[in-house]
């Protein structure tokens, strides 16, 4: 596992830049215009496009956390990238 990343280099700046990276690039965005406080609805994603987040984010960040996954349960509570950077932040245990 060589490409694994030290668990311990992310921070609540990483995972923003991470789920604002995977956000822009699903909604064809500028990752500048992805502003941390504003609903996914409001920013044009549907549950499509939070799916394929979830994904993307599943994946990046498996390379910090192996296996880490986002309960399907958990998904109606991530309203905002703000919401999705702080659940990450919980789930691996970052402050």
């Amino acid at each position: 596992m060589a490409d694994a990343v030290n668990p311990s280099s992310l921070d609540k700046a990483t995972i923003l830049g991470i789920v604002r990276d995977q956000l822009a690039e699903i909604l064809e965005k500028s990752p500048d215009e992805i502003v941390e406080d504003v609903p996914f609805t409001d920013l044009g994603a549907d549950s499509l496009a939070l799916i394929e987040l979830v994904e993307a984010l599943e994946e990046a960040l498996g390379k910090y956390s192996a296996g880490f996954h986002i309960d399907d349960e958990d998904l109606e509570g991530l309203l905002s990238v703000r919401d999705a950077v702080n659940y990450v932040a919980d789930k691996l245990q970052v402050t």
